[in-house]
């Protein structure tokens, strides 16, 4: 693969786990040999598949001179979370622009946000269009102070940050290679679209075959098939590669909207963590989950090896989610 020379800040060691989850496989009837990839299990701050991005936004941020990181999201953001974490420990200063409103006392992503050293900056409701008034008033404020911030998109999902899931793609196939296994599918959440971009580049870089669903838990960020083709396409740019499989989409699980629960998510939450130990969160990979799980008793996997991405975002069982 023709590595781009990008700047990188190292934030983790080594592979996430990958591994069979057998007693789940056989709670569906043993139909489809199920694997998962522990991107819960990253090292810093409850884990989560952010941290790829950040590995190469904190490094184009160092390379800039930035002395602050600033980014936005709803105020549970795993992406949010994990950005005032890299700060820390890439030494620069973090501003949180984050959708509200506000809860009393302050939610458990607010209170981990500020934990890691971050300034939170919640807005009085969820509208977005209030966010972004919110993101140009602190940056410009930043800046009038002689600050130098590097603003981080949302999710951190373009081009140099998905990158960071290009290389985990490659990271999943040489494990599943390994352990003699050669996926069909790799099953992800799929928000702002830059996990799925960079998986989808990843895999067929890889050159093994497996396609990659994403289950659609926040339609309104990625803006449909034609937003998801354009980030696979400015990925697979960077790195010289051609992408010619169709992109898949799943919005079967989406239910009320982005942060709402459902009872599918809750109940594939409920039996993952009773035969093989392992927490989802309600926001992102219990619906990714549930897609799943509705895919196997359908019989549309039977057979084949599939990977569930578990993307993070564990404390996310412990917020107050919207109604």
């Amino acid at each position: 693969m023709p590595v781009p020379d990008l700047p990188r800040f190292r934030l983790f060691d080594g592979p996430s786990p990958f591994h069979r989850v057998p007693r789940f496989a056989e709670a569906l009837g043993g139909r489809v040999d199920l694997w998962v990839k522990r991107e819960d299990l990253l090292p810093i701050a409850f884990g989560g598949n952010k941290l790829r991005n950040l590995e190469f936004l904190v490094g184009a941020a160092l390379a800039e001179s930035a002395d602050t990181l600033v980014t936005v999201g709803r105020r549970w953001s795993n992406h949010a979370r994990l950005t005032a974490a890299a700060g820390a420990m890439a030494g620069l200063d973090v501003h949180l622009v984050l959708s509200g409103p506000p809860t009393a006392p302050p939610n458990p992503g607010v209170v981990l946000d500020r934990l890691f050293g971050a300034t939170v900056h919640l807005t009085a409701t969820s509208d977005r269009a209030d966010r972004e008034a919110l993101l140009d008033r602190v940056t410009t404020e930043l800046r009038a102070a002689g600050r130098r911030p590097y603003v981080v998109g949302l999710g951190g999902s373009g081009p140099v940050g998905s990158f960071g899931q290009v290389l985990a793609a490659l990271e999943v196939a040489a494990q599943a290679a390994a352990a003699g296994v050669r996926p069909a599918r790799i099953i992800v959440p799929t928000a702002t679209g830059g996990t799925h971009a960079g998986l989808v580049v990843g895999c067929t870089l890889a050159g093994q075959g497996t396609s990659v669903i994403g289950v659609v838990v926040s339609p309104l960020e990625l803006d449909g098939p034609s937003g998801l083709q354009a980030k696979v396409d400015a990925v697979a740019g960077l790195v010289g590669a051609t992408v010619t499989d169709p992109l898949e989409l799943d919005p079967s699980q989406l239910g009320a909207g982005y942060g709402r629960p459902t009872e599918d998510a809750a109940a594939a939450t409920t039996l993952l963590a009773r035969t093989e130990g392992i927490l989802v969160d309600p926001i992102y990979t219990a619906k990714a989950l549930a897609a799943l799980i509705a895919r196997v008793r359908a019989g549309a996997l039977d057979g084949q090896a599939v990977v569930f991405w578990h993307a993070g975002g564990t404390p996310g069982l412990f917020e107050p989610l919207d109604p």
